[in-house]
């Protein structure tokens, strides 16, 4: 009889660790707006490293955020169409002999003094091209934008990412931020 009660426990403290695991890193005001190659997104990230991610990037790791973009076309038919799907990601690693932090994204590399200049930038999203000019997606339909921001478990060295296994320090996203778009007109 105590068995299976404890059992059920575990199962419940278990899943409620999973609600205290929630998400670190909130979207705010995310928007699409017309470009000169296309759509453009813009959003803000509001969140703060530990302390455990603070020291593995004064210790040399490197931390890699991942912004990922979604946008679908409902259809009452079939399954939603996919329009468009971005990933960006940022490389966060600080290095001792200069006493700077390297905040580097694709070929492009920016050099701060202090952390929470680069954490400024990672926060801030701002004209990344997610609709390429001439695709399928056309202005005055609805479409479903989502967005997320996330750490990137998977490109921490093989020893960091078995101590990330069930560690909540290390565990930093966002849930999937998702509203209903209208593209607006081309820019011209």
């Amino acid at each position: 009889m105590l068995e299976p009660l404890r059992r059920w426990l575990a199962v419940l403290a278990l899943a409620l660790s999973g609600f205290a695991w929630a998400a670190e890193i909130e979207i705010v005001n995310p928007q699409l707006a017309a470009g000169e190659e296309g759509w453009v997104l813009s959003a803000d990230f509001a969140f703060d490293l530990n302390q455990r991610l603070e020291e593995a990037v004064n210790r040399g790791v490197v931390l890699h955020f991942v912004v990922e973009f979604e946008l679908t076309r409902p259809r009452w038919y079939w399954l939603d169409e996919k329009i468009a799907s971005q990933t960006r990601t940022y490389r966060l690693s600080y290095h001792a002999l200069t006493r700077q932090y390297r905040l580097s994204t694709g070929a492009l590399h920016q050099s701060y003094d202090s952390l929470s200049e680069a954490l400024r930038v990672v926060s801030r999203l701002r004209n990344w091209v997610v609709v390429e000019k001439g695709s399928d997606a056309r202005t005055g339909e609805p479409y479903a934008a989502a967005l997320r921001m996330r750490l990137d478990l998977q490109q921490l060295p093989r020893p960091f990412q078995i101590a990330a296994l069930g560690n909540r320090d290390w565990n930093l996203a966002s849930d999937w931020k998702a509203w209903t778009a209208t593209l607006p007109a081309e820019a011209r």
